[in-house]
């Protein structure tokens, strides 16, 4: 699985250089609350895994007001750096690593 590259944004996490994405507009399941906001990140060459990210919040483009809070290139950083404590290699051609994150405070 790779992601396509229209609507990614780059960022470089320890010197590595990344590609990342948040659907511009909800999913239907996003939409109606029942999902929360996610986002995707991979090397910017294509070569490994994806990076699946699961906020704790619903997407800012709900359609119940929800609280929704944005995502930063300083969160998906942060993200990388968790995944990568917590086991996934973006170099390994596997399954996409999943990766729940939790409230913050």
């Amino acid at each position: 699985m790779t992601l396509n590259g229209k609507g990614t944004r780059p960022i470089t996490v320890d010197g590595v250089s990344y590609r990342w994405r948040v659907r511009h507009r909800p999913s239907y399941m996003q939409a109606v609350g029942q999902t929360p906001l996610t986002a995707a990140v991979e090397r910017a060459e294509r070569t490994g895994s994806v990076l699946l990210l699961r906020f704790p919040h619903a997407h800012p483009g709900n359609w119940l007001g929800l609280p929704g809070t944005a995502v930063t290139p300083a969160r998906i950083a942060a993200a990388v750096r968790l995944a990568r404590a917590r086991g996934w290699d973006p170099e390994r051609r596997t399954e996409p690593f999943r990766l729940d994150l939790a409230p913050e405070p």
